[in-house]
């Protein structure tokens, strides 16, 4: 009986194991690793807006999927060392925005990349088409000439006296470069003087503003990673040298500047979070189709405006999406 008993445990135990090897294997949680080119305080409505729509969608931290944080702080070189920890993580997608999903692309080309923001992903050679992307990422285009001509109309009639204008941009970053260069473009196609405010690193703000000459009326500033992390810093300058400031992110106003128009980030956060629970289900990035910004924004500071003597008309205020008062 003992033996019997013996040999029918172990003939259990045989059965039970591959049960449980299987069961480990399903323990493990898909991981997310979030590529945050800038910091939590300038990304905070757009990680709250990714992890909202991604309960919304049935994946909940630590119980049914893994969300692994990771802050390059403006520091272009940190984007490949991060793609590379997530890459040794073998994380089962990446989700990030701009330079760093071209960082992240290089590093790997079989973990699938979301990228939530990209100026002009066709013309950067990010995805072989809008259509059908290719390869491992796909995401959300933020395709800026349209918006960057509305913010020049804007400003001008915010400022009725503009004449000349300080353009803002990390020239190290590839899409500000870009940028910059096409609103020095449209500037002068409207009879604006642009002086050009080129920086690298944070060291370079403060002697920017300083040695601005031929007094502007106003600033625009071009988004990104090392303006996110610096945007109080390039605000309370502006304020100091009496600088009404233009901005194409929302966040930007929040932290002390004027005016901000372009697509909601937040909102296209959550989007990207549908691409994400996709392709954590099995879809691949090369059959989900690059999608464009839907929803727009308008976004007014008053404080900021009181601060520099300047009245916003009322034409302009009413068809904001949000007055900061």
């Amino acid at each position: 009986m003992q033996r019997r008993t013996f040999i029918a445990l172990l003939t259990g135990a045989a059965v039970a194991a591959p049960h449980a090897a299987r069961s480990q294997q399903q323990a493990r949680l898909p991981i997310v690793g979030f590529l945050g080119t800038s910091t939590p305080f300038a990304w905070g409505d757009n990680v709250t807006a990714f992890v909202e729509r991604l309960h919304e969608l049935g994946w909940i931290e630590n119980r049914t999927m893994t969300l692994e944080y990771r802050w390059a702080e403006g520091r272009g070189e940190r984007f490949t060392e991060i793609a590379a920890e997530f890459a040794a993580m073998k994380v089962d997608v990446v989700l990030t925005s701009g330079a760093a999903a071209d960082a992240a692309k290089r590093v790997t080309s079989v973990i699938p990349i979301v990228f939530a923001v990209a100026n002009d992903p066709l013309g950067t050679g990010l995805v072989a088409s809008l259509a059908h992307p290719g390869g491992n990422i796909t995401g959300l285009s933020n395709q800026s000439s349209e918006a960057d001509a509305k913010r020049l109309e804007l400003l001008r009639e915010a400022v009725p006296k503009l004449r000349t204008l300080a353009i803002m941009a990390d020239v190290g970053y590839p899409a500000a470069a870009l940028e910059m260069n096409e609103v020095k473009a449209m500037a002068a196609t409207l009879g604006l003087a642009p002086i050009m405010l080129e920086i690298r690193r944070a060291e370079d703000i403060a002697p920017g503003f300083a040695a601005l000459k031929d007094g502007p009326q106003a600033l625009y500033v071009v988004s990104g990673p090392l303006v996110a992390t610096n945007q109080v810093l390039i605000n309370n300058s502006a304020l100091g040298a009496r600088l009404p400031t233009m901005h194409g992110v929302r966040d930007y106003v929040k932290a002390g500047g004027l005016i901000a128009y372009g697509p909601s980030y937040p909102h296209m956060f959550r989007r990207a979070a549908d691409f994400v629970d996709k392709i954590l289900r099995g879809a691949k990035p090369a059959d989900l189709p690059v999608e464009q910004p839907t929803k727009f924004e308008l976004v007014i500071n008053l404080q900021t405006a009181k601060a520099l003597d300047l009245t916003v008309p009322a034409s302009l205020l009413a068809r904001a999406d949000e007055v900061i008062e």
